[in-house]
């Protein structure tokens, strides 16, 4: 990688908040609280999910019941 002369700008991006906060994890966390923490936000998502999902599906319920009170 060249340097850039004097005067000119820097080519590299600016560190993300998001990697900044990582950066800070890492010095501050043992391999394992960084995975437990990692392990945990990850089943956080999965149970957003699923929930997103069960809303889904109780619409689609809702939905066909409604369809076959008409109907009788």
């Amino acid at each position: 990688m060249t340097r850039p002369r004097a005067g000119e700008p820097r080519t590299s991006p600016l560190p993300s908040v998001a990697g900044a906060l990582r950066a800070m994890e890492s010095l501050l966390l043992s391999g394992g609280q960084r995975t437990a923490r990692r392990n945990a936000w990850t089943a956080v998502l999965e149970d957003r999910r699923r929930a997103e999902d069960r809303v889904a599906a109780q619409h689609v319920l809702e939905a066909v019941s409604e369809r076959t009170s008409r109907a009788t």
